[in-house]
């Protein structure tokens, strides 16, 4: 399954600069607001030591890593959700992510330009989130006014579906954003058609200088205690060493590079950690003489359903699965001398993926 996370935030915040670092594509990087008119989507592989280890133990003709795809969105303003600054155009771009990368300036350089003339991280999260809560405020305000009518006919399921869009309103209009509230599953089906903006799950990013790594400064922690009170991950990077470690093609060279800074990580690792994270999604590897690779799915997917990332008839005509765990794989080396050691589970349709499993599937259609 596709991933797709959108890199929003204000102008000159280092967006498409940690966009560039991050992707193949190369977004134009200038000190001046909406330099990125048009999404740009870059897709990259996902990093994963444990394809690594498989290859070393399976010895394939290829190895296919898993992808994201990051879009870098022009950047927004206030006024934006009454189209300032191309605001409509951006704000539906957002809707066809799956989750935000809010990128929040967390550093002061006189010679790049903040829209407002000072750095305060939680007054620019705070436009963002007005902006996207206005245009949610719309939407909603839109399919109320169509169930009215409805309503007032006698139709059940439009009176049901007008007390959660209500409530809805309620939550926008009071300044907060629709994730946090707390709606059953089959009540979002009254809203899913709205694709709301505020809906989606979030990760600020704590852009800061070379100097506030790895820890971050005074800034990042106030963007912290947001993340905190909101339940969200934040990550702190500095999107100009981010385009520094993207240039290095030596691993070795990378590593050391990180040690210079006290980074176990670059940024872009822990990004795509805390997508997989706030999205609720794992990995699964099919491993054979062809290739090795990694497949995403969502957390609690059952086999089936897992069966049907790699195809539709795989799902549909499913049979069993064949697992083996890693630590089993890289004790007995083989696939055959795990056979033979008993540590190749079968497994029916009951079956709950887990992260890291190694998987064949028996199906016939």
């Amino acid at each position: 399954m596709a991933l797709k996370c959108g890199i929003v935030g204000l102008p000159n915040v280092g967006k498409s600069t940690l966009f560039n670092a991050i992707s193949n594509n190369k977004a134009e990087a200038a000190n001046f607001p909406f330099c990125t008119i048009e999404p740009n989507v870059g897709v990259i592989t996902v990093p994963d030591e444990r394809l690594a280890t498989l290859e070393a133990l399976v010895n394939p003709q290829k190895v296919l890593p898993t992808t994201i795809e990051f879009v870098d969105i022009a950047g927004l303003v206030k006024g934006a959700s009454k189209g300032e600054g191309l605001g409509n155009q951006f704000l539906a771009n957002i809707r066809e992510v799956d989750a935000i990368a809010h990128v929040v300036r967390c550093f002061v350089d006189d010679n790049v330009v903040h829209v407002d003339g000072r750095v305060d991280p939680v007054a620019d999260k705070e436009v963002i989130d007005a902006e996207l809560q206005l245009k949610d405020l719309e939407s909603v305000e839109k399919k109320i006014q169509r169930l009215e009518k409805i309503a007032k006919s006698g139709d059940a399921k439009a009176k049901k579906d007008l007390a959660i869009l209500n409530a809805h309103k309620n939550h926008l209009e009071s300044g907060k954003n629709v994730r946090s509230l707390e709606v059953g599953n089959e009540d979002r089906e009254a809203v899913r058609d709205l694709q709301l903006l505020t809906s989606k799950p979030v990760i600020y990013v704590a852009n800061v200088e070379e100097a506030a790594l790895p820890g971050g400064n005074e800034y990042s922690q106030k963007l912290q205690k947001i993340a905190e009170e909101e339940n969200a991950d934040l990550v702190v990077v500095s999107a100009s060493i981010e385009a520094q470690i993207a240039e290095l093609e030596d691993a070795d060279e990378r590593a050391l590079f990180l040690e210079e800074y006290g980074l176990k990580e670059s940024g872009l690792n822990k990004l795509i950690k805390a997508a997989y994270n706030i999205l609720h999604l794992i990995t699964y590897f099919t491993a054979g003489e062809k290739e090795v690779r990694a497949w995403t799915i969502r957390r609690g997917w059952k086999a089936p359903q897992a069966a049907g990332v790699i195809h539709t008839d795989f799902e549909k005509g499913f049979i069993r699965a064949e697992v083996i765990k890693l630590s089993d794989y890289q004790t007995f080396k083989t696939e055959l001398a795990c056979r033979e050691a008993g540590k190749i589970a079968v497994e029916g349709k009951e079956y709950e993926v887990q992260d890291g499993d190694i998987m064949h599937f028996r199906f016939n259609v």
